[in-house]
């Protein structure tokens, strides 16, 4: 089989192109980014692209299944930026993917794209996403599903997968996700257990996370079998805050959603943190979702707990780990920290 994996750069690309090379019955990978990475991998071409303009059908031309991994985060500041890229190249790459007579598309969803939901009870696949209106992130990942609604109307031969996981996080990923929801401003040396004073006990704040790797072999997974639909993704337990403070060996205190809330907006205004705080909002909204079905059809199960994932980001922002791509690069220190400031925190992609 042949595999395009759009987006193979960064937190989950890097892990889905490992998975799949580790594969017998793949027998190669065409990896799609804008930045070219300095990491190599087995049976692995790299091409540079850049989805909201790049010929993408030329590059899927010959493939088994395309695996569209490409999102833009950043710039926060800028929404029709990141529209553009995550929308419209959205698009492009299913255009593409039929024009080059794919048989298998396989896209990056999100628990970011479901509606408004419970966190005393799981919600299965058939829970509506609409996303939260107020955090571009949701509008864009749910507008996506309504793209493939109409894209398997129109494209009953290919088969479609939706993924859906919950906040995905490994070691080498910690820098990347600093620069893209701490920002500069986040103090490296303090991000270990014990040392961090307190938690925000926030009501209402419950997270389900899940190890990259854990997503990849999901991503794997759905490549190779005859699967098709949505598939939630995420690992057990359901973190609260005070799950995290005993991960950090803090205590919690108690913040209302409203002083939270208004802290990261005031951060955000000011340039301080490159996360809008609708991101925040979102977070808050966020149904707990249920695993089932990707048990049960996919034959997954996640190696790693969400304690074990949160614990690999822990260590690798202390350490500011990363990768030899442009996305997962690691913390350059002082010197590229200051670069963030000049780029505009949470205005740059």
């Amino acid at each position: 089989m042949r595999v395009v994996v759009v987006g193979a750069t960064g937190n989950v690309g890097t892990s889905v192109v490992r998975a799949l090379a580790a594969d017998d019955g793949v027998s190669s990978i065409v990896g799609v980014a804008r930045r070219l990475p300095g990491w190599r991998i087995d049976r692995t071409d790299w091409r540079q692209a850049d989805v909201a303009s790049a010929d993408l059908t030329r590059i899927f031309d010959g493939a088994d299944a395309v695996v569209h991994l490409a999102w833009l985060f950043q710039p926060t500041r800028d929404p029709a930026t990141t529209w553009r890229a995550n929308v419209l190249g959205s698009m492009r790459v299913f255009r593409a993917a039929a024009e080059a007579g794919v048989s298998a598309l396989i896209h990056a969803s999100s628990v970011g794209a479901y509606s408004p939901g419970p966190k005393d009870r799981p919600v299965d696949e058939s829970w509506p996403t609409h996303g939260w209106p107020g955090a571009a992130y949701g509008r864009e990942k749910a507008y996506v599903e309504r793209v493939l609604d109409v894209f398997e109307h129109d494209h009953p031969s290919i088969r479609v997968v939706r993924m859906r996981p919950g906040f995905v996080f490994q070691r080498a990923a910690a820098t990347e996700q600093r620069r893209l929801f701490g920002g500069p401003f986040v103090p490296r040396r303090l991000i270990r257990p014990g040392r961090i004073p307190f938690v925000p006990d926030i009501p209402g704040l419950r997270l389900q996370v899940v190890h990259a790797e854990d997503v990849a072999e999901a991503y794997r997974l759905a490549t190779m079998r005859p699967v098709k639909g949505p598939f939630n993704i995420a690992a057990e337990p359901v973190l609260d805050p005070h799950d995290l403070a005993k991960l950090l060996n803090t205590r919690t205190v108690s913040v209302p959603q409203s002083l939270a809330r208004a802290a990261m907006a005031a951060g955000w205004h000011m340039r301080l943190l490159p996360a809008a705080p609708g991101l925040f909002d979102m977070a808050l909204r966020l149904p707990v979702m249920k695993v089932e079905r990707a048990k049960e059809v996919l034959g997954w199960t996640p190696r790693r707990s969400s304690w074990e994932a949160v614990r690999e980001l822990i260590d690798g922002l202390h350490d500011g780990a990363g990768m030899d791509t442009a996305p997962l690069a690691p913390d350059g220190g002082p010197g590229a920290r200051l670069k963030e400031l000049a780029t505009g925190v949470g205005g740059r992609s």
